[in-house]
This record gives structure tokens, C-alpha cells and sequence, in this order.
């Protein structure tokens, strides 16, 4: 049974509730050089006791925490008068008090929070926070004027933006190096939550390398496509987002980001974006006024140990690769499907999303190693990352087609295939010579449902053999006497290998 996770961010409508959606964009300026930023990256002391006040270090960072207000304009469509439904009062009155006549428009004035970065202006903070404003502004403690700001950098990929306003010797904050990170460390959650003001919270980190969705069903297309986040108990709520997350010393590890809220409140655990990914998009931003993301052409899964030991990894950690586009920059180095990689530049990857991030920093143009497993075979490829393309809106997907072929059982319970046709795949927005099975409707009691097969899939590999139609399928399914099936799939936004049990499932 999957149980439904309800994650939100931490802005406060201050004024208004209002629902907005904006469009995903970047804005981005070019400067000579870097910015000037403090970078600490001494591990914390995790020998000495803490004492019984934090007083020292919130006087030092508190200055470096600002509240960022931010306006946009709704536009809503006038209220229709019921009375102009009937044609009797419209010959009079015309189409002045139609529905469709003068549109209202509403102002809605959001809340959060930032930190500042560098002595003559820059400011870290979450995108949500300020995306599709009209006006920005930044509030310092302790100075009542609001400095009016620019938007340097807008990422929704990591939920970070980069914002400027024009000032001079400001307390910038000292960055810290989250990959030195260790669960268990304390940590001060600094903003202003529900407009109150500054507010400190302390807590541990409870955990790294948390993705808010099921790593399984990523999608490129989703707005927080890379997830690496901090989790922490120090408490934070709405207005805390964009606010500072820092060590015991006072260093900025993590930009406060969103909450676990079923109930849209607070529920003990918040999530922080590390300081190093927003550090790497504001310095791509900064350096060049372009965000270049590497890219290699390859869908990846995490593994777990029965995919560790099918497909001869040593271990669980790494990604699979499930699929390699034709001509990517993957491709040319010689990497293959079923390959595993275990580490980037002798960077030892955890999981997909882990890589998924790692990629996304290189830098495109400039060779880098990958380990990966081929077969149980360790070996070292060099591949020369590419600028990752923009990604378009795919349309739903709609594989039922009238007048495709009948769907014929398949020795999976509760699984009915078909052949693919090249209307299908037009549907599908697939390769030509895409072969495999549709998988047309599956049992939600099933064990292949249990797995993750859904409607819509393609299966393409059955226990690692190509599957060319429906009847490859059902021949490959009823051959196989393990326990289990390796069955790889083909979906619009990538590849994926499910493991599903072959035991019957007690009716």
C-alpha cells in the first residue's frame, strides 16, 4: 500500500491565499568574476560538548538573515450577474456586466526569507519565494528601509534564486561545506516564520540525501527534478523558506525549503536544499550569466541488492543505467545499458538522485571519469559531458488505441500485453524501432503492480532478453522458475528495471 506524502513549501501569503502558478524561467546576468564569498569548510568539532546557550552564534549570523517580501498581480475573471444569463436584461444592459468583461486583478503579497551572501549584495533563497513576482524586496535586521531587488538567477530545478539589491559592507553569512554533513549534527533553523519575524529553532539533522518523491516515478519534467535534501527536526513553517540552516559554528549549510505537512502544518520535519548544490547554481549563474548543466544521455535507477547481484555490482550503492540515447555523449565513451555506475572523478555515487545532481554540475566540455560494473567487471570509462538540452512538455500519455490489435494474456497475473503498433508508437512519442510489449492493464493486486508496472509501460526485457512483441513476453514469463523477474520497461521519461515476485499471490 503507498501512502500519499504531502510536501509544501515554507512562503507565507501574508496578505492573501491566493493560488499561483507561474512559468518556469530563468534570469540570469554576467559578471567579470565570482562572487566574494566567505567558504569555510572545517569540519565541525564533533569532540566538544555543546554548552548551554547558542547566543554567541545567533549574534553572529542574525545580521546575515533577511525577510524577502515579494508581490504579484492575480488576475481573476470578473463575477458573472446572474440576472445577465437571460437575453430579457441583456438587450438593455449589453455585455457590460458579462463574465468575460473587465477581468479583476488582485494584489498578493508573499512572505520569506534569505541570507546574504556577499558584503555588497548577493542573497540566496528558495525560488518558490520569489518566482513570478512583480516586486521584490529585501528587509535587513535592524534597518527599516526595504531595498528594492533584482533577480540575478531563477533555478526551479533546485528551488534556488539569486537576488540583488544594492548595498555596501553587509554582514554576508560564512558558507560551510555540506558534504561534510553527519546525521546527528545540531543545527539552528533561522527566519521568519508566519510573518512574525526572526526566529530561531534548533534541532539535528536527521537525516541526507532525501528526495521529496518516489525515486522510482522520477520525472524530468517535475519542478524539483534534483533532490539531495537535508532533513532536520529544528522547527520551521511557512515564511521559513529561503532562511538560513546553519552548524553549530554559525556556517550556512542548507537553504530551508519545504515541510512534511499532511496537514499543512508543521510536522517536525523540514527539508533544507544543501548548501553546496545552491552554492554550484549560484556561482554557474554568476560566472558567465548561463546555468550550464552537464549531461549525459542516460535513464538511471537506484539499485537495491537483488538488482546489485543480478547485475554484478559489489554493492547497493550506485545507479543503473536503463537506457543510453543514441549519439549522447554516453553513448561515444562506449557506456552501456546494465552497466552500473559507482563513482564520478573517484566521487562515490549513492543512488540516482545522487548522480543525478553530480551530472548535472559537471561541467560540459571537460572530460570525466565514471567506475562502473559491467557484468561484475569493474571498469573506467571517459566520457566528455554535454549541455543538458531544455525539456519540452510531453502530452499525457494515451496508449489505447481502437484500432490496435487484440490484447492477449501473459503468463504475469493480473497483466494483459499487446503488440506495439506504429500508431502506438506515434502515441507514445517513441522511436520507430522501439520493440517490446504494451502493457495494457494491470491488477493492482498483482505482484507486477506491487512492483511498480503500470498501464502505458513497454516492456522491453524480460530476466535481461529482448522482448520483440506480446508473444516474447508470455513465452520469456512462463521459461522463468526463479523467484523473481527482471523486467525492464520503457516509459516516456526514461527507462526503469522492476523486480517482481513470480509467486502466486494468496487469493
Amino acid at each position: 500500500m503507498k501512502l500519499t506524502r504531502t510536501f509544501i513549501g515554507l512562503s507565507s501569503a501574508a496578505l492573501a491565499a491566493t493560488a499561483l502558478f507561474a512559468t518556469v524561467h530563468y534570469v540570469a546576468r554576467a559578471v567579470e568574476s565570482g562572487p566574494d564569498l566567505r567558504v569555510d569548510s572545517t569540519p565541525i568539532n564533533r569532540d566538544a560538548h555543546s554548552g548551554n546557550s547558542y547566543a554567541p552564534v545567533v549574534k553572529k549570523i542574525a545580521p546575515s538573515v533577511v525577510t524577502i517580501y515579494s508581490s504579484r498581480t492575480v488576475k481573476q475573471r470578473a463575477y458573472a450577474n446572474p440576472w445577465m444569463a437571460d437575453p430579457f436584461f441583456r438587450q438593455f444592459f449589453g455585455d457590460q456586466y458579462s463574465e468575460d468583461s473587465k477581468p479583476r486583478t488582485s494584489r498578493a503579497d508573499w512572505l520569506g526569507s534569505g541570507m546574504i551572501v556577499t558584503a555588497d549584495g548577493y542573497i540566496l533563497t528558495a525560488n518558490h519565494v520569489v518566482e513570478g513576482a512583480d516586486e521584490i524586496k529585501v528587509g535587513i535586521q535592524n534597518d527599516k528601509t526595504k531595498y528594492a531587488a533584482k533577480v540575478i538567477g531563477l533555478d526551479p530545478p533546485t528551488d534556488v534564486a539569486i537576488l540583488k539589491i544594492e548595498a555596501k559592507d553587509l554582514p554576508a553569512i560564512t558558507l560551510g561545506d555540506s558534504d561534510k554533513l553527519e546525521v546527528g549534527d545540531v543545527v539552528l533553523a533561522i527566519g521568519n516564520p508566519f510573518g512574525l519575524g526572526q526566529t530561531v529553532t534548533r534541532g539535528i539533522i536527521s537525516a541526507l540525501g532525501r528526495s521529496l518523491s518516489d525515486p522510482d516515478d522520477y520525472n524530468p519534467y517535475q519542478r524539483r527534478q534534483y533532490q539531495d535534501f537535508i532533513q532536520t527536526d529544528a522547527s520551521i513553517n511557512h515564511g521559513n523558506s529561503g532562511g538560513a540552516l546553519v552548524d553549530a559554528a554559525g556556517r550556512l549549510i542548507g537553504i530551508n525549503d519545504a515541510i512534511f505537512s499532511p496537514s499543512g502544518t508543521s510536522a517536525g520535519i523540514g527539508f533544507a536544499v544543501p548548501i553546496n548544490l545552491a552554492r554550484s547554481v549560484m556561482e554557474g549563474f554568476l560566472n558567465g550569466g548561463k546555468l550550464a548543466r552537464g549531461y549525459l544521455g542516460i535513464d538511471i535507477q537506484s539499485i537495491n541488492a537483488r538488482l546489485a547481484k543480478e547485475y554484478g555490482a559489489p554493492n547497493a550503492n550506485g545507479a543503473l543505467v536503463t537506457g543510453v540515447g543514441l549519439d549522447s555523449p554516453a553513448a561515444k565513451a562506449g557506456l552501456l545499458s546494465d552497466d552500473v555506475i559507482v563513482a564520478v572523478n573517484d566521487k562515490e555515487i549513492t543512488g540516482a538522485d545522487n548522480l543525478r545532481i553530480v551530472i548535472s554540475q559537471l561541467r560540459p566540455g571537460v572530460p570525466t571519469h565514471l567506475k562502473i560494473y559491467r557484468n561484475g567487471v569493474a571498469k573506467t570509462l571517459e566520457v566528455t559531458p554535454d549541455e543538458r538540452p531544455d525539456l519540452i512538455t510531453r502530452d499525457s500519455l494515451k496508449p489505447n488505441n481502437p484500432n490496435s490489435e487484440k490484447p492477449k494474456a501473459d503468463a504475469l497475473d493480473g497483466v494483459r500485453v499487446q503488440d506495439l503498433t506504429p500508431e502506438i508508437r506515434r502515441q507514445l512519442r517513441a522511436r520507430p524501432d522501439l520493440a517490446g510489449a504494451l502493457v495494457m492493464e494491470v491488477d493492482n493486486a498483482s505482484n507486477a503492480y506491487e512492483a511498480g508496472l503500470h498501464g502505458g509501460d513497454v516492456i522491453t526485457e524480460i530476466n535481461r532478453q529482448p522482448v520483440a512483441n506480446s508473444e516474447d513476453a508470455v513465452r520469456l514469463c512462463k521459461a522463468t522458475t526463479s523467484d523473481e523477474i527482471f523486467v525492464k520497461v520503457w516509459r516516456p521519461i526514461g527507462n526503469r528495471v522492476l523486480t517482481v515476485d513470480n509467486i502466486k499471490l494468496a487469493k
